[in-house]
């Protein structure tokens, strides 16, 4: 039933597609293919809805060796962020994202007390290539510029840590995105599906949302339904190449709906010209 439901997705795609082919055709020029940073296929979304944290004990001794062979590069990395890391007792753990795999990802903690918190994150590359990126996120209870998540700086060491992985077009926009947010200092969690039916009523976030546009580029929406003290709306927009270029951060309303009905991620496409398709086949206005 959900292939049947997704088949207006496809054809919508190729029309489009096919009707800017014909157009490059009667003009002489050969068509070029459209670049996408992220891969669908039934419109839901693929492998887990939320981050792993792994404590030391949990992690993989090659893990462990990993960190420990890299804590030298990540001290001077913090020291030059006055994160203060030679000051204080830190504890870490590791951030579980499978998205990047050839990555390891650790969040370091410092924790004096009420309003006295440091927080920030490591990325340490497998095999040697590339290199100890840190991002970080609290320095004694304040950010250090802006706030993480927005903050250009965390951008730029996604699409370093991205660039290091090899970006290609991937399925897994979802974790994509849930890894930026881990990375940033959040412990997400998207909106789940609801499949409770005992539950008459119960307040639901909107499904995950990946909008790729045929000209190029894409956006993922996601709500983050584990933030506190109330759900966070995420939004990430990237270029044809996969670049991350802006991401916000902001309060999500919770409407709540009937969970008798369940909601899937869903994906969604906008065609810029010459007319706008969404990717249900749906004509805009």
């Amino acid at each position: 039933m959900e292939r049947l439901r997704v088949l207006p997705i496809v054809l919508a795609l190729g029309c489009a597609v096919a009707g800017s082919a014909s157009a490059h055709a009667l003009s002489g020029q050969e068509a070029a293919p459209r670049p996408m940073p992220f891969l669908y296929d039934t419109g839901l979304q693929r492998g887990a809805s939320s981050i792993e944290f792994h404590s030391f004990e949990q992690m993989a001794e090659k893990d462990r060796d990993l960190a420990a062979d890299a804590e030298s590069s990540i001290g001077e990395r913090a020291g030059f962020a006055g994160l203060e890391f030679n000051e204080g007792s830190w504890a870490y753990r590791q951030l579980v994202c499978p998205a990047l795999p050839n990555h390891l990802f650790l969040q370091f903690t410092r924790n004096n007390g009420r309003g006295d918190v440091s927080v920030f994150s490591a990325s340490i590359p497998r095999g040697g290539e590339g290199r100890v990126r840190i991002i970080p996120i609290q320095r004694r209870g304040y950010s250090l510029f802006s706030p993480a998540p927005v903050n250009a700086l965390t951008i730029s060491a996604f699409n370093h840590i991205r660039a290091e992985e090899g970006i290609k077009p991937t399925f897994d926009w979802l974790g994509t995105a849930l890894c930026y947010a881990a990375l940033a200092g959040a412990h997400p969690h998207a909106a789940p599906l609801i499949d409770a039916p005992e539950t008459p009523k119960v307040p639901a976030a909107p499904p995950a949302v990946l909008e790729i546009f045929l000209r190029g580029g894409a956006v993922i929406h996601f709500t983050d339904v584990a933030a506190a003290p109330r759900p966070m709306e995420w939004t990430m927009t990237f270029n044809s190449a996969g670049k991350l270029l802006k991401a916000s951060h902001e309060p999500a309303s919770l409407e709540p709906v009937n969970a008798s009905q369940p909601t899937p991620v869903d994906v969604r496409g906008t065609v810029q010209s010459p007319a706008a398709v969404d990717l249900r086949g749906k004509q805009l206005p």
